[in-house]
């Protein structure tokens, strides 16, 4: 990996820091295609459970590096979003293992899309949200249109897309935007918390209902009803499953390997 970016593999879990903290791990092209390629390589390694994503320095990602796009004439911004923005979302929510957002400072823009289309949102209490695109006269895009609506409701998130609010970790917790926010010098200590029940868990059925949610959002009732028991059958099969019933009859903790 270039130097843009850390991937770490350890205890089942991949941890993925962009670091470019001069510029607040602003996105440029290599960063964007090196972070393609860490969720492609975390989705393959059937070692990893689940992947922690953060940033290095003061600022989790504050989205498009405008000094790189400044230097680019011409540049197209649809050809942007379609080659380098657009596949990390998918990669994210199409990943059939949890992603947590170790939120450790400001996530703006493309980075605030970065942070919602993750599973979880671990935020320190100094960390916040702001969509910055209308700053600079542009609209939502890396899936924040779809996002923030479904976390907020349209009228909040017409708010923060159009006025460019600033929302802190409090607020945002309040508004059910971010999942648990900590004191600074607790963040890593919450992260582990969560990072650590997932390394455990059933990883199948946990990607199986990663994939259920997303679908739900554009699907009715007896849509789902079918769905949920293809996605059953599917998880029943499963070893974990019948480790699951083995250690509940035997009275005892399951081990669960994630198959």
């Amino acid at each position: 990996m270039p130097d843009c970016i850390i991937v770490e593999i350890k205890n089942r879990t991949c941890y993925i820091t962009l670091n470019r903290p001069d510029v607040f791990n602003a996105f440029d092209d290599e960063l964007s295609y090196a972070l393609q390629d860490a969720l492609k390589e975390a989705t393959r390694n059937d070692e990893v459970r689940v992947v922690v994503l953060t940033g290095a320095g003061k600022a989790f990602c504050s989205g498009q590096d405008l000094k790189d796009i400044a230097q680019k004439e011409n540049r197209s911004l649809r050809d942007s979003i379609d080659k380098r923005y657009n596949p990390m979302i998918r990669a994210m929510r199409t990943m059939p293992k949890p992603i947590i957002c170790r939120l450790n400072g400001v996530a703006a823009g493309a980075g605030c899309s970065l942070a919602l289309a993750s599973d979880m949102i671990i935020a320190s209490e100094n960390a916040s949200l702001i969509e910055i695109f209308i700053n600079v006269g542009l609209v939502l895009d890396s899936g924040s249109s779809y996002f923030l609506p479904r976390v907020v409701g349209n009228q909040k998130a017409f708010e923060l897309a159009t006025m460019g609010s600033k929302v802190m970790a409090a607020q945002a917790f309040e508004w059910g935007m971010i999942s648990k926010v900590v004191p600074a010098e607790e963040l890593d200590n919450a992260v582990e918390a969560v990072v650590s029940f997932y390394r455990n868990a059933p990883t199948k059925a946990v990607g199986l209902m990663k994939k259920m949610m997303n679908k739900s959002f554009n699907s009715d009732l007896d849509t789902m009803l079918e769905y949920e028991a293809y996605c059953q059958e599917i998880a029943g099969n499963s070893e974990d499953y019948r480790e699951g019933v083995n250690a509940f009859n035997e009275k005892r903790k399951p081990e669960f390997k994630g198959r």
